[in-house]
């Protein structure tokens, strides 16, 4: 695998809302934190719209800004395409970008149905065969508390692992009034709640633990099943009073809320919630992790903790205890500030980052891989059938799919 030999990658990101300006701050920040042997310069950034991708390229740092997309594919002084789109345009422009010889970083989840997932794995493939790389941007796996975590269960400080617990609870939609935004529409956001938070607690829990799920049982619900039409969305699907216009409303066609039990392929149990119904919950993810020798928890509203406790001790001894995951030797924080000084939820990017650009330079595969999340898809679509088919048990395809006879 050939390394990187230019020192300087120029970087097209298409998007430009919530994940555009996450990822921007890291771009901003990567090489002036971290010393790597490549250089990243924010070139171009794309938007439909003209006005507001402009504004976008002033406002978050980059040198020029475009409305098509393709145009940003084709051009020659872009290497790296960063996909911050909704879901429903993953597949497209993140194939079209591997076929021009761009290495891609795409946000998660990877893309809105299975078989999109499978071609951008195919793509990515053959694209590595020329040295040209893809990677799905699961960033709570840089939290470097989140690495500790998985640092623990590796060294096998908690035995075999028996428990998984894990929930991601949102409120933003609680209230009926909230407008049909496209995450609440499935041809453009895949899935609800499911997709977008759900998948975040599967992909960090099968990183920390090393285990893949084989098999769920699953029940999801749309609480709202209407709501108005955004002013400027009068193209949606609305009720009979009409598209558009005041009063007009339109069909909610994702979860609002997923629950599902599990198993672990070393047979552990698990169970997993994901929901934007739970009122008073902002932003709030926690994973516990049981094992025969101890137990660890993770909680994103304390992000530089962890809750750690060793059942080897004696146990007048024994009881959960913190790390306060700040120190030199944690991952990633000798980049940072001096033990006990906290970071926060845009470091994750930045780190996801420094790895993204470390691996191009070394010539290395960087992770996850589009495969590691085709196989965050797969369970994503076997909660959805189990659903559908009412909590029935349903075994998680594999991610190469059966050759045909």
């Amino acid at each position: 695998m050939s390394s990187v030999d230019n020192s300087e990658l120029r970087v097209g990101m298409v998007g430009y809302a919530f994940m555009g300006a996450a990822h921007s701050q890291a771009w901003r920040t990567v090489n002036r934190v971290f010393d790597l042997p490549v250089r990243a310069r924010m070139a171009l950034i794309c938007g439909r719209d003209e006005s507001k991708v402009a504004d976008a390229a002033v406002r978050l740092g980059w040198d020029g800004h475009t409305t098509d997309w393709r145009e940003l594919i084709a051009r020659d002084d872009i290497d790296i395409v960063d996909v911050c789109t909704p879901g429903d345009s993953h597949a497209e422009i993140t194939i079209a970008a591997l076929e021009a010889g761009k290495h891609v970083l795409c946000e998660k989840p990877l893309a809105n149905t299975v078989d999109e997932a499978r071609a951008m794995v195919a793509a990515a493939a053959k694209a590595q065969t020329v040295g040209v790389r893809a990677m799905c941007g699961f960033n709570y796996r840089r939290v470097p508390a989140v690495s500790l975590m998985r640092e623990l269960v590796a060294s096998g400080r908690l035995g075999t692992i028996r428990h998984v617990r894990a929930v991601y609870l949102q409120d933003w939609i609680t209230d009926p009034q909230f407008p049909l935004v496209w995450r609440l529409q499935k041809d453009k956001a895949g899935s609800g709640a499911l997709g977008d938070i759900g998948a975040h607690i599967i992909d960090l829990t099968q990183f920390v633990t090393g285990k893949r799920i084989t098999g769920v049982s699953a029940i999801t619900e749309t609480f709202v099943k209407e709501r108005p039409l955004p002013a400027e969305s009068s193209g949606l699907a609305a009720s009979a009073d009409g598209a558009g216009g005041a009063g007009a409303t339109g069909q909610v066609t994702v979860d609002d809320a997923a629950v599902f039990v599990a198993r672990l392929d070393g047979g552990g149990l698990a169970t997993y919630e994901a929901t934007r119904f739970a009122t008073g919950r902002r932003n709030a993810l926690r994973v516990e992790i049981n094992g025969s020798l101890g137990s660890v928890a993770f909680d994103l509203e304390r992000l530089n903790e962890l809750e750690f406790f060793d059942a080897t001790e004696p146990g007048v001894e024994q009881g959960f205890r913190r790390i306060l995951v700040t120190e030199g030797d944690h991952p990633y924080m000798a980049a940072w500030w001096p033990p006990g000084h906290i970071i926060g939820y845009e470091h994750s990017f930045t780190h996801e980052f420094r790895d993204f650009l470390a691996a191009l330079a070394s010539g290395s595969d960087p992770t996850p891989s589009f495969a590691d999340a085709l196989q965050v898809q797969l369970v994503l679509d076997a909660v959805a059938r189990s659903a559908e088919i009412g909590s029935s048990w349903t075994e998680v395809e594999p991610v190469l799919a059966p050759v045909s006879a």
